[in-house]
């Protein structure tokens, strides 16, 4: 077990924004400073892999992951995409358009909850990348999963807005589930964390209620 932070990156507390996790990993964008490095290893217990996507730092935005694969946009560039693939995981570039995949899909490494706009053969493609089930819902009004919803391997938090019947459902999926808002309010609590089994970093306008909610449901 790591820890859980508090922490800004680039001067931002939508950390979730900035970086996308895994297990293994956390790959962040190219400007992260050595306090938002510091944080992330701090927290996560993983090494800080640097990328982005059509030159933007937006790299928990633009793109899914879990252990087995790195889902990307189409528009990264070649140059952007030879160095996700040196990374060391699977890099499946996914033709949608839906292009924040990162807003639109929740996975981890068996299940993805995804956005129900997508097709029936994007969801083929997502499941098969990632090698995981996939499950198409709205969470509290939400079809954003990824930007509204933080999920690890061990558990998912859902945003306040998430009704019974989702809950529900969720608990059918996940053994830790709980419910809460982020940055102090935000229901766009995936663009607010990172995290993993072992950790979360988590922007610092977060109350300790909220990272009490959290980690409830991420089993921290």
């Amino acid at each position: 077990m790591m820890g859980i932070v508090k922490n800004n990156i680039i001067g931002s507390e939508y950390v979730g924004a900035f970086a996308r996790s895994t297990e293994d990993i956390v790959i962040a964008g190219t400007r992260l400073n050595e306090s938002g490095e510091k944080s992330i290893k701090e927290a996560l217990g993983v090494e800080v892999a640097r990328a982005s996507i059509d030159g933007s730092d937006l790299i928990g935005l633009y793109t899914a992951a879990n252990s087995k694969c790195i889902l990307l946009p189409e528009f990264v560039s070649r140059t952007e995409l030879e160095r996700f693939r040196k990374i060391g995981t699977g890099v499946k570039v996914l033709e949608t358009q839906l292009n924040a995949l990162g807003n639109n899909i929740l996975a981890n490494d068996k299940v993805a909850i995804i956005n129900p706009e997508f097709s029936e053969s994007e969801e083929a493609e997502i499941g098969k990348a990632l090698d995981v089930e996939t499950v198409r819902m709205s969470i509290g009004g939400f079809r954003t999963v990824g930007a509204n919803n933080i999920l690890s391997n061990k558990g998912i938090v859902a945003n306040n807005m998430a009704t019974d019947e989702e809950l529900e459902r969720l608990r059918g999926l996940f053994k830790y589930v709980s419910q809460s808002t982020a940055n102090t309010g935000s229901l766009s609590i995936g663009l607010c964390a990172i995290s993993n089994s072992k950790g979360l970093l988590v922007g610092e306008k977060t109350t300790g209620f909220e990272m009490a909610r959290i980690s409830e449901g991420l089993d921290l």
